[in-house]
């Protein structure tokens, strides 16, 4: 098989799991009209159809799902023997792909990898932080790193910290306004909400009372969807405002933020490592999977301790 066709496999196979070529394309690092060509090229040699498209979908024909189906496992089998061969190497080396939530990534794991690069100097890693809940093999994924409890995905994994979610306000906010005692003091103070990109949902406040837990949404004068802005919001005195732990902690060490009902806040889900089998003997994935386990217990416990 020449090259080219193998690369025109690639790039149908990805646009039919992820339903478009720009999805197939970002995935793989190239443009989509490369995609697109690719396709028609492996097309024009099969002599079939394998796509419909219109101006808004992308959908697989017939004869596109069956060979669809075929060419993602030839490439799974492609993609083994190089795991296999790259684990054959003891010294982490080669590309790292990782996803992460953009909280995490910026707070926790980006910080973390000048370190693990001077141990790994041959490690590439490729961060790569969304709000969705990416494929992991589709797209490639060599580490995920997910929040909360997780459906059977037939995938490795490995839980590496829980984490608390808490109230925070800055020092000006709180002498100006007072610090509430109880959560049902929360009425009359200026709030910020931070709301899901992935769901446009708002965030909904856990607070641990008499033993129960309550869930509310206070009403917001502000509403933010990146916890660094909720942060930048509540550090300039925009009110109070929920936040994990983990992010807010290092505010809290330099006095930007003070923690607010902390006797009621709430430990919850965890926070989780999944990788596919066939990485599970790649070195640099063994090397990763370690520095997330030291970072996130090192990053938890001083975050626990900070409020």
């Amino acid at each position: 098989m020449g090259l080219e066709r193998l690369t025109g496999l690639i790039a149908f196979a990805r646009a039919g799991s992820l339903g478009s070529f720009t999805a197939a394309a970002r995935s793989l690092s190239i443009s989509p009209s490369a995609v697109s060509k690719s396709v028609q090229r492996l097309e024009q040699r099969l002599g079939v159809s394998l796509f419909t498209r219109t101006t808004r979908s992308l959908m697989l024909t017939p004869e596109g799902r069956e060979l669809h189906e075929r060419a993602v496992r030839l490439l799974r089998d492609a993609e083994e023997i190089e795991q296999a061969a790259m684990a054959a190497r003891s010294e982490p080396s080669g590309p790292l792909r990782v996803a992460a939530p953009l909280p995490i990534g910026v707070h926790v794991i980006a910080p973390a990898l000048p370190a693990f690069r001077r141990l790994h100097p041959k490690v590439t890693v490729d961060l790569r932080l969304n709000d969705r809940m990416v494929d992991i093999v589709e797209e490639r994924i060599d580490v995920a790193v997910r929040i909360g409890e997780l459906a059977d995905s037939g995938l490795l994994s490995r839980r590496l910290a829980p984490y608390r979610l808490c109230c925070f306000a800055s020092p000006d906010y709180l002498a100006a306004r007072g610090m509430p005692m109880h959560p049902n003091e929360l009425d009359g103070h200026d709030t910020v909400l931070l709301r899901y990109q992935s769901s446009g949902q708002a965030l909904r406040w856990p607070f641990r009372i008499g033993g129960r837990l309550v869930e509310v949404v206070p009403p917001a004068g502000i509403v933010v969807d990146v916890s660094d802005a909720l942060i930048a919001a509540l550090s300039a005195g925009g009110g109070i405002g929920m936040a994990a732990t983990f992010v807010a902690g290092p505010h809290v060490a330099r006095g930007a933020l003070v923690p607010v009902l902390a006797d009621f806040a709430v430990e919850r889900n965890n926070i989780t490592a999944l990788w596919p089998e066939s990485r599970h003997t790649n070195p640099a994935v063994r090397a990763f999977l370690a520095l997330l386990q030291t970072v996130f217990q090192e990053r938890m416990t001083a975050a626990g301790f900070a409020v």
